[in-house]
């Protein structure tokens, strides 16, 4: 399985732009399709968005499409979230997963077999 390290979370003004990463290592990540989920506080995870191998296939959650954008860098074994008009609910800690089974629904978390630690962003009104 491969192993997922996020990054570039932050504390934010409503209204601002952040971009997390997820990089990844000891395995294909070209094989993966990967995703993000979040977790705010009480609440269970989310699904957020998620990404095709190729990176031509995306999907996201109806909340945040218009303001987030996923992409991918094969080469570099990293995935983005580019998150832009932040706002208070978007407040959680983020998390990247990858999965290689395509009979899996990409939209649950049980799709997933690698995950991260996770990394926080939360967004101040």
């Amino acid at each position: 399985q491969v192993q997922l390290v996020e990054s570039g979370g932050a504390r934010v003004q409503t209204g601002a732009s952040l971009r997390l990463s997820c990089t990844a290592s000891g395995g294909t990540f070209s094989d993966y399709y990967m995703a993000w989920f979040r977790q705010a506080p009480g609440k269970e995870r989310e699904f957020v968005a998620t990404i095709a191998r190729s990176g031509i296939y995306t999907e996201y959650v109806d909340s945040v499409k218009g303001r987030f954008a996923i992409s991918r860098e094969n080469a570099k074994s990293t995935m983005y979230l580019q998150m832009n008009r932040l706002k208070p609910e978007d407040t959680a800690v983020y998390y990247c997963s990858a999965g290689r089974n395509y009979d899996k629904n990409p939209l649950l978390s049980e799709s997933y077999e690698s995950w991260g630690q996770g990394t926080q962003v939360t967004v101040s009104s």
